[in-house]
């Protein structure tokens, strides 16, 4: 399957010329065990160069995913959620932790635990919450957990909308969710990609932001594993550098004194 990227590749060429540099990370969500698509993921991450960082459920973890990210040092885990289970009141879009409930504080304390005991220090401590939709008063119970990271969708507005928490979001999705859930219009994706990279250039939104990929890899249709594949390839090719997600929430960690 061949996609057009002269757009894309065009508007890589302007951050070359204007010494600009884009980090990339690939963000996928929804993992619970090892299955021939997350086999499939590990491999497309180490074929494309490109470390994939595991949103992973923690309630809901099986030892197969466990023993599989050990051995796959460009798996890197995150934590997504609690047991992914909406609790949005009647007639709002389904969130987690998209309202203080009296449980968050356990979950969020529960979430951590199980994934530190399950990866040690391979965890890196972002939060992204299911739906990517978390409520502000959420955020320093967050923090007060031991979490240093949040990622939803869409540019940032802050770096760190708390202390202690740096945001790092994720802007491209190649899947279309309110319809076949099959590979989203591929011109309309480069447009949006480029439009995304336009506007970082031009200082409308945060340039520093590590642009995002959020896949899931559990769902992929054949289109969504080409076009994700060759987007990677097509970026780190034109300019782009894999982010260091890690160094950024250390950075942004204020010293204890």
């Amino acid at each position: 399957m061949r996609f057009d990227w002269s757009a894309l590749t065009q508007e890589m060429s302007h951050w070359r010329s204007e010494n600009l540099i884009l980090p990339l990370w690939w963000r996928d969500d929804d993992a619970v065990a090892e299955t021939p698509a997350l086999v499939r993921l590990s491999e497309l991450s180490t074929e494309t160069g490109l470390p994939v960082h595991l949103a992973i459920i923690p309630d809901l973890i099986e030892d197969s995913l466990i023993a599989e990210v050990k051995q796959q040092a460009q798996l890197i885990p995150v934590i997504h959620g609690w047991r992914h289970e909406s609790h949005a009141p009647i007639g709002s879009k389904n969130a987690e932790f998209g309202h203080m409930r009296a449980d968050v504080p356990a979950e969020l304390g529960q979430a951590f635990d199980r994934m530190k005991d399950s990866f040690g220090d391979r965890l890196v401590s972002i939060f992204v919450p299911p739906w990517n939709r978390i409520a502000p008063e959420v955020l320093p119970i967050l923090e007060a957990s031991g979490y240093r990271g949040l990622s939803t969708y869409g540019p940032r507005q802050a770096v760190q909308p708390i202390q202690n928490i740096t945001q790092i979001n994720t802007h491209i999705d190649p899947i279309f969710w309110r319809g076949h859930r099959g590979l989203s219009d591929p011109e309309e994706l480069v447009i949006g990609i480029t439009t995304t990279l336009r506007d970082r250039r031009m200082g409308l939104t945060d340039k520093e932001e590590p642009l995002g990929l959020l896949t899931h890899h559990l769902v992929h249709t054949e289109a969504v594993w080409a076009f994700t594949g060759d987007l990677v390839r097509v970026l780190l090719d034109a300019g782009a550098i894999p982010a260091d997600i890690a160094g950024l929430l250390q950075a942004g960690r204020r010293p204890s004194i």
